[in-house]
């Protein structure tokens, strides 16, 4: 069984109020769960003492466990100093231009220079 320390929704609409839970990955979002951690509540200040409370001992033996917090959770719980974010992954290269266009664009950059160069002596 897969855990995860995730955040289960709850509040009105328009007013969401998150609980902090251990639950299995396979369940639900505001499915069942195995215990209950904490609370986060986004819509109070940033410094206010209530906008997040995690109890941190039960925290670090989920993680003990091998129970994997997500990426949100994770945050919350560095800044808590309960948990280290891993390291980021190296940004992808499927969003730059392919090799014949990075080609073109040298090409046309080096002739902008050379002219520049040309106009200037």
């Amino acid at each position: 069984m897969s855990l995860r320390i995730r955040m289960a929704r709850g509040g009105a609409k328009k007013r969401p109020y998150y609980r902090i839970v251990v639950a299995d990955s396979r369940s639900p979002r505001d499915g069942r769960f195995l215990e209950r951690i904490g609370s986060y509540n986004p819509l109070l200040p940033a410094d206010h003492a209530d906008r997040v409370k995690i109890d941190l001992e039960k925290a670090k033996e989920w993680l003990a466990k091998g129970a994997t917090p997500s990426d949100r959770i994770a945050r919350l719980l560095a800044a808590a100093g309960a948990y280290t974010l891993p390291a980021r992954r190296e940004q992808t290269k499927q969003p730059q231009p392919k090799t014949k266009a990075q080609e073109r664009a040298k090409e046309k950059a080096d002739k902008a220079a050379a002219q520049a160069a040309e106009g200037q002596a």
